[in-house]
């Protein structure tokens, strides 16, 4: 390895440890000539990634772009960025077991699905970009199709829990039948 400061080849490495995920290894070295330390990181290398875009021009992979993407989603949201991380590289991570070649349509169904699990804000803001929605009708398609799906996650409450549906049907009076169908099923 190269010195930064004087050029020399000639070092040797004082620290080495695993990142937190442990995909890289950080190694902190010192130059034998100059004695400057600098810090270098291990990693596996990647294949080559190509994304095949809607208009199927080719292009490579950019994690970075991806990473960008969903942080738009998540702009103005409470959610960490280790969290973000962890979505990042579970979603690379799948998109390199499964061939050199992806549609970038299966990338955004990728985010969309990691999405929805996190944050349903985040999704509907993806979603709208990646489905390219062109009116208002869609968002509320969007909105509708998640607000009948079960909600995975223990920390997001429900809009209408089921105990206070019960408590106002049992505190409104009784309607007749008549009524009822008059209303067309509403309550």
């Amino acid at each position: 390895m190269r010195c930064p400061k004087c050029g020399s080849r000639d070092d040797k490495v004082i620290d080495s440890r695993q990142s937190r995920d442990g995909s890289s290894i950080r190694r902190r070295r010192q130059c034998l000539k100059c004695k400057y330390r600098f810090t270098t990181y291990e990693e596996i290398e990647r294949s080559d990634l190509r994304v095949v875009k809607r208009d199927r021009t080719h292009e490579p992979f950019d994690r970075r772009k991806l990473a960008a993407s969903i942080a738009k989603a998540f702009e103005k949201r409470s959610t960490s960025l280790l969290t973000l991380e962890d979505m990042v590289n579970e979603i690379v991570h799948d998109l390199e077991t499964s061939g050199r070649e992806v549609p970038s349509s299966v990338i955004g169904a990728k985010v969309l699905e990691k999405l929805r699990g996190i944050d349903e804000v985040a999704y509907l803001r993806y979603a709208s970009v990646h489905q390219r929605f062109q009116d208002v009708d869609q968002f509320v398609d969007a909105i509708h199709t998640l607000g009948r799906r079960i909600k995975p996650n223990a920390l997001q409450r429900e809009l209408f829990p089921p105990e206070t549906v019960q408590e106002k049907s049992d505190v409104a009076p009784a309607r007749s039948r008549e009524t009822t169908l008059k209303d067309h099923g509403r309550v």
